[in-house]
């Protein structure tokens, strides 16, 4: 049996520590380079949001303060004016009734909205396999119709002579001969005809959304609760509704988002009349912007609007983040 000398027992420990321990300049360099791996994968996209994204609103908020005009576009010509733009807004009396008429009427888009989602997400819990294939295939149908073509199914619908729901409600005989009816000339129906439009593009979003959040409660929860002898109208609000609050308010916090900026629509069915009463903030910053061209004045109605959503989404997501701490 040989045995080792000294200086082999030694170079065999040196060996053992050089594989236990890495030598450190081959680890910073692997310590950076994982480092700096995440960085590459994210900067393509991070630069694409920038230059989509955070250099336009740079430069909107830029132009709000300039008198920025159908003369700039040609002669590249512009002046600042500080925050005249800004006063021009707040003293007009317009701006103040187009933003009442859209926060009241986002409002009733988004509580219309939520609610028939709810409505069909309970229906599509309840409805046996093939019925719940074939209502899903039918909601993914209308939530993928551009806004453009829906707007013109919408206006076929209601065109005055031809139309065919003035035709069916004359046939009901309650509101009598509308066959000639011009929604877009009455605010009353010309808001109707532009909500139930709305309405029926969003409840797709929310109904499926509502679904695959109520799917995953537990079956053990309702089964406990029958046993206990609660109604079925109980269990819904004491038990889905509190699983569903974090989604809710979720929901919510992107319609009030759309539906606060809902122009399409509005536009392309009544134009903001008759007599600007359907006009929101949308389409008078539309017409303040491109058909008056005081592109400053858009702009700064545009930073405006801005503010006004982050305001009142901010309520929203303090209270959904709190809703998430509380489950």
């Amino acid at each position: 049996m040989n045995t080792p000398t000294a200086d082999e027992s030694a170079g065999e420990g040196t060996a053992a520590v050089a594989l236990i321990a890495p030598r450190q300049p081959r680890g910073s360099r692997r310590k950076n380079g994982a480092s700096i791996a995440p960085w590459a994968l994210v900067s393509p996209a991070g630069l694409v949001m920038v230059l989509l994204t955070v250099v336009p609103i740079v430069y909107l908020v830029y132009t709000s303060f300039t008198n920025t005009n159908q003369r700039t576009l040609f002669t590249g010509a512009y002046q600042s004016v500080g925050f005249d733009n800004y006063t021009e807004i707040f003293q007009d009396a317009d701006f103040w009734a187009a933003l009442a008429r859209t926060v009241v009427f986002t409002a009733a888009m988004v509580l219309g909205s939520v609610i028939i989602g709810m409505f069909l997400s309970n229906v599509l819990v309840r409805a046996s396999t093939v019925m719940r294939y074939v209502l899903t295939v039918v909601l993914i149908f209308a939530w993928a119709m551009p806004n453009v073509a829906s707007s013109q199914v919408w206006n076929w619908l209601f065109q005055p002579g031809y139309g065919i729901l003035n035709w069916f409600l004359t046939q009901l005989h309650v509101f009598g001969d509308m066959t000639q009816t011009n929604w877009a000339q009455n605010t009353w129906l010309g808001f109707t005809m532009i909500w139930l439009l709305v309405v029926w593009q969003a409840v797709p979003f929310i109904a499926l959304t509502l679904y695959a959040a109520q799917s995953q409660v537990d079956p053990a929860y309702y089964e406990a609760a029958r046993l206990d002898g609660a109604s079925e109208r109980r269990i819904y609000f004491a038990i889905t509704i509190r699983f569903l609050a974090p989604t809710l308010l979720l929901i919510s916090i992107l319609s009030i988002i759309w539906d606060f900026n809902v122009f399409n629509q509005i536009w392309l069915l009544t134009q903001g009349g008759p007599d600007d009463t359907t006009s929101t903030l949308g389409v008078w910053n539309f017409k303040q912007a491109f058909v008056g061209f005081k592109i400053g004045l858009g702009s700064a109605t545009a930073v405006v609007t801005t503010i006004l959503l982050m305001i009142f989404t901010g309520f929203y997501i303090r209270r959904l983040l709190r809703s998430g701490e509380d489950l």
